[in-house]
């Protein structure tokens, strides 16, 4: 995969790239694996927002994408396809019992390949198998953190991460945040690295773009009115008020723990925060 650059006719087109979907073999979703996504711009039953930003967009089908593919299944890709809902392409493929799933497509996977899943499927590109079973140093994807709960961690384009250590009932892997945390050895896992690589290249270049996306204008805090925002207010400087980072809602952000969930705690061997220095 490349970027795609475009003609300047515009200013908007001057700075905007997009990706050029090499490999891409249908523009045709199948219609059994996919179901109507209603745009709820970010409100709740009541009608409030619950997230912000959210609103509009171009339609589009939701991809019914599996992350937990049954054991010993032999499976084989008959279409790569684009998925408007994630960064990464999908891969639709049959298996021998006839039945279709959408999967994450890894850079290696192309039209007419199989793949396997399960503890007896061989160590290559693309297979999912138990952590147990793969080599150390093995780039991975689609992990487990819970075992039969199906992949939770690495499924954004160009992602992967790597198998450090192994021990009798717990894997050390890297992340690509830099954190280093364990997993469990039964937790299966898809070698290889997920595709779209070159995502992260692309420059969006407009605002409309961004409003087909579905992602509607942020307004800074310390443009608004006190009333709005605890940064709001002012003679009209560009500085702020010189208050430390808030939230709408007062919590404060800057260096703010915001994590209360820390049972996950014990399997983070190295934070990703480790080794950073504060400028």
């Amino acid at each position: 995969m490349s970027i795609k650059n475009y003609n300047p006719t515009t200013p908007a087109r001057r700075g905007m790239t997009t990706r050029d979907f090499e490999g891409i073999t249908t523009k045709k979703p199948m219609k059994s694996l996919t179901s109507a996504r209603k745009q709820k711009a970010g409100r709740n039953n009541s009608g409030r927002i619950t997230v912000r930003h959210r609103g509009g967009g171009a339609k589009r089908l939701y991809r019914n994408v599996t992350h937990n593919l049954p054991k010993n299944l032999t499976l084989t890709i008959e279409e790569i396809e684009y998925d408007p809902g994630r960064t990464a392409n999908i891969a639709r493929v049959k298996d021998q019992n006839g039945v279709y799933y959408y999967i994450i497509a890894d850079t290696n996977m192309t039209k007419g390949a199989t793949i396997s899943t399960g503890a007896e499927a061989p160590i290559e590109t693309s297979n999912r198998i138990p952590i147990a079973n793969i080599p150390l140093g093995s780039q991975i994807y689609g992990i487990e953190l819970t075992p039969g709960k199906g992949a939770q961690m690495i499924r954004a384009a160009g992602a992967t991460a790597q198998l450090m250590a192994k021990d009798d009932n717990y894997a050390t892997i890297k992340m690509p945040s830099g954190e280093i945390r364990k997993v469990s050895v039964k937790a299966e896992a898809s070698l290889g690295v997920v595709s779209n690589v070159q995502n992260k290249n692309v420059k969006i270049g407009s605002a409309g773009r961004k409003r087909r996306m579905g992602i509607r204008p942020s307004v800074r805090g310390v443009v608004m009115n006190a009333t709005d925002h605890p940064h709001g207010g002012g003679d009209g400087g560009r500085h702020g008020t010189g208050k430390a980072p808030r939230t709408p809602w007062g919590q404060l952000t800057l260096g703010y723990r915001t994590r209360t969930r820390k049972y996950t705690n014990k399997m983070i061997v190295k934070s990703r925060h480790a080794g950073k220095r504060r400028k």
